[in-house]
């Protein structure tokens, strides 16, 4: 992996891998829907829709016919804390790639009629999405665990304030929060340092500097959300405070959430579907962001069942927190967890996507071994520890469902 800082202080990060013919790039801006307020949410969604709308340069369909002539793929996405616009090509189309890129990202046009189209597509986003009971649970958990705070908002953004929105809206976020600062031009694939150049070539006249938007970390609440909705089944999901992304106990977290919840053999899966049968999908995630974490349980379970379900979770994690973790579960959740790392980097997608995102977020970057010797470490106090913390207040809770008879009389601090 090499760091280089361009003469404007652009951060470029690159990995070579000689052994494969194709080359994954990235343009990662850090805002997300974090960065906005009440009155902007889903401003840097929509910014991310309309950089493919057309440029002084292409038009839209022209940015699409370009990459599919070249065989490549090209696509964005945003996220609480970061957006990104990304390509993978073959290595001899990596010019036009960055090309077109760097055109979208510095001459998009925002037009304004192309913009009333495009909120219409997001307006129909927001709407599968909230056709969808088992996505949407998981945006309300974190309202629950986050209340006001912009973590706690909605990626895509509310109907009201979308249509609230006009070209200058867009441009005027985008220059205070597309700063050099802000940004890292990430690469992985069949490069070599020439590809400097290229980057120097379309990113040297890139000059919006500023200061970067100071952030708050938020404050964990252990409130309730129901969302009353005609379903089949109840969605549900638990939630309680994790680690930010670079804590020293983020692999402690990571090992403890695959004993639990992370995959087919941890204990809720056993427990619930494997010897009961009530869910078709429960399973456990942690997420991470630069200052705070939350640990979070899903569960998609039929109304009749919610209780038992509800039951079955409790008595899974009173006897973790009582009894915490054996060595075995240590020991295969560690080969687990590095078998899917190594796995990983196999992906020059996945390589430039760990690239960009510790760049951005942490300044970090740690080679394999390191990350290996970082997860061999933990041991089971360790994971104890983290047991105590994390069971040491109430949950945050959503449920979709038609009724919220089951989960207003369950007890959140039952753990506690």
């Amino acid at each position: 992996m090499k760091k280089i800082i361009l003469d404007n202080g652009l951060r470029v990060v690159m990995e070579e891998i000689p052994t494969c013919r194709s080359v994954a790039f990235g343009i990662w801006v850090k805002t997300g829907s974090r960065n906005e307020t009440s009155e902007d949410n889903g401003i840097s969604h929509f910014i991310e829709h309309m950089l493919f709308k057309g440029t002084d340069r292409y038009t839209a369909k022209d940015i699409a016919d370009i990459f599919d002539g070249i065989g490549g793929n090209v696509n964005a996405f945003t996220s609480k804390e970061y957006t990104c616009y990304y390509a993978k090509v073959l290595d001899d189309h990596l010019p036009q790639a960055v090309e077109v890129l760097s055109n979208m990202f510095f001459h998009s046009l925002f037009d304004p009629s192309d913009m009333s189209k495009e909120m219409n597509v997001i307006l129909e986003e927001i709407s599968m999405y909230e056709d969808t009971p088992d996505d949407l649970v998981h945006d309300l958990v974190s309202k629950a665990a986050y209340a006001d705070h912009p973590l706690g908002y909605s990626i895509l953004g509310l109907e009201k304030r979308l249509k609230a929105m006009d070209p200058n809206s867009l441009k005027e976020f985008m220059s205070r929060n597309y700063l050099i600062e802000n940004t890292v031009i990430s690469l992985a694939g069949n490069i070599n340092e020439d590809v400097l150049d290229l980057i120097r070539k379309h990113f040297d006249g890139f000059q919006n500097h500023g200061g970067i938007q100071a952030t708050t970390a938020p404050i964990f609440r252990d409130e309730l959300i129901f969302h009353k909705k005609k379903t089949e089944q109840n969605h549900i999901c638990l939630s309680l405070p994790g680690y930010q992304v670079d804590h020293e106990n983020i692999y402690a977290m990571v090992l403890l959430n695959n004993m639990i919840g992370g995959g087919m053999s941890s204990r809720l899966f056993q427990e619930i579907r494997e010897k009961r049968g009530l869910a078709y999908s429960v399973y456990s995630y942690h997420s991470s962001h630069l200052d705070s974490g939350l640990f979070t349980i899903y569960a998609g379970t039929a109304p009749g069942q919610t209780e038992e379900v509800l039951k079955v979770t409790m008595d899974v994690l009173s006897d973790v927190q009582n009894n915490g973790m054996t060595e075995a579960e240590l020991r295969r959740g560690k080969e687990q967890l590095k078998g899917s790392l190594i796995l990983s980097l196999e992906s020059t997608s996945s390589r430039m996507n760990r690239l960009g995102k510790n760049e951005l977020l942490i300044s970090k970057h740690y080679s394999l071994d390191e990350l290996i010797a970082r997860i061999e470490k933990v041991n089971l106090e360790q994971v104890q520890r983290v047991i105590e913390n994390t069971f040491a207040q109430p949950f945050a809770m959503s449920m979709v469902g038609t009724n919220d008879k089951t989960i207003t009389g369950f007890r959140r601090d039952q753990l506690v």
